[in-house]
């Protein structure tokens, strides 16, 4: 009993293994394994992971949105595997924060355009 209390204990120190993921554009994509804090928010995260300074407008959109007690659907960037989560959401051990980009094209007119090309 009192080794697995320690192991538990000792896990809970060493902080929280989280996952980020990003798609800057079509081509780009960013992945990022770390370990934050018991507590840490999502913003929090997304400031520790750097991105925010290599990303300008990711870094807007997170000023812009720090505040937010909502989530507006059509213009929400971040989330937890696919859900859609505040900046102020308190991350879980193993979470992966997805930021997400506008669509460019839409997903049924790239369909039809690839299959009038194989056609």
């Amino acid at each position: 009993m009192i080794t697995s209390t320690l192991n538990v204990l000792e896990k809970t120190q060493a902080g929280l293994p989280i996952s980020l993921a990003y798609a800057p554009s079509a081509t780009e994509s960013l992945y990022l394994e770390m370990t934050v804090a018991q507590g840490t928010t999502l913003l929090q995260a997304l400031q520790q992971s750097g991105w925010l300074e290599q990303y300008p407008g990711l870094q807007q959109w997170c000023d812009e949105h720090a505040q937010n007690e909502q989530i507006n659907n059509k213009s929400w960037a971040v989330g937890v595997f696919s859900q859609k989560k505040l900046l102020s959401y308190v991350l879980q051990a193993h979470d992966r924060i997805e930021i997400y980009r506008p669509l460019t094209i839409d997903p049924m007119r790239k369909r039809k355009k690839r299959a009038v090309k194989e056609g």
